[in-house]
């Protein structure tokens, strides 16, 4: 099969990958194919463009966009494909369910784990890719690990299953990690994952209390407040009102 092909298949079966076309230099018409886990195919003709290309794609797949660049004296195209963005929810409890909604309805993967069986089931959480009863070193090793294009929302209060879960989530490359709590209770929870060695820049990247600040009420309310920090965080973005935003109100695509 050629790279080409390769590279179909890698985007109808959900993956993630570049391809890397020369388009002028050295070799045009040359190609690359890299894949998420950092293995590559063919050659652009030259090791140092090989290696420029590899960067691009690396960080072209996990931005989730394709570009053109110049490279060494060469022109590129990289050509991305990746798969739609997962939203895993660490709590079996009732907005949980307007959680999934909206983020399928927003383009995402929404999953569902609480080791309490009677309440993690696919009937409650019908917009949920996968609803899984288990402990989160369980549930995250079922999901295949935490990757880039991962977002975690903690919304227990059970500091059993919020600190399992955090633990590891903090120590991976999540691109959004937030959990529920009063201030109060974050101080805690801080004290707790300190004392199980994470550090403070680790727990730094936790948004907690999770959400945005919408004065939200309703479980549905309190869904969007949620879904809309992760969107902003994913894009950049501190998730104020546009009114008092500066610059561009939408990115311009490459």
């Amino acid at each position: 099969m050629t790279l080409q092909g390769r590279f179909a298949e890698l985007a109808r079966s959900g993956g993630r990958g570049a391809l890397v076309t020369m388009l002028a230099g050295s070799a045009p018409g040359t190609r690359m194919l890299f894949s998420a886990d950092g293995a590559s195919e063919g050659s652009l003709g030259d090791p140092q463009i090989d290696a420029v290309a590899g960067e691009a794609a690396d960080e072209l797949m996990w931005a989730e966009r394709s570009e053109q660049r110049e490279v060494a004296g060469a022109t590129l195209f990289v050509d991305a494909v990746y798969p739609a963005p997962r939203l895993i929810a660490f709590g079996a409890i009732d907005f949980a369910a307007q959680l999934c909604t909206l983020a399928r309805t927003s383009g995402w993967r929404p999953y569902v784990v609480d080791p309490r069986a009677r309440f993690a089931t696919r009937e409650r959480f019908p917009d949920a890719e996968e609803v899984i009863a288990g402990w989160p070193q369980e549930a995250f090793a079922a999901l295949g690990g935490i990757d880039r294009a991962t977002s975690i929302a903690v919304l227990t209060h059970d500091p059993k299953l919020d600190d399992a879960a955090l633990e590891i989530a903090l120590r991976s490359e999540a691109s959004y990690i937030g959990a529920m709590g009063s201030r109060r209770a974050q101080a805690k929870r801080r004290e707790r994952l300190l004392a199980k060695g994470l550090t403070d820049e680790q727990l730094d990247r936790l948004a907690a209390p999770i959400g945005l600040d919408l004065g939200a009420l309703t479980p549905e309310e309190t869904a969007l407040s949620i879904m809309g920090e992760v969107v902003a965080v994913r894009r950049g973005h501190e998730g104020g009102r546009l009114r008092h935003a500066g610059g561009r109100i939408h990115e311009v695509g490459a």
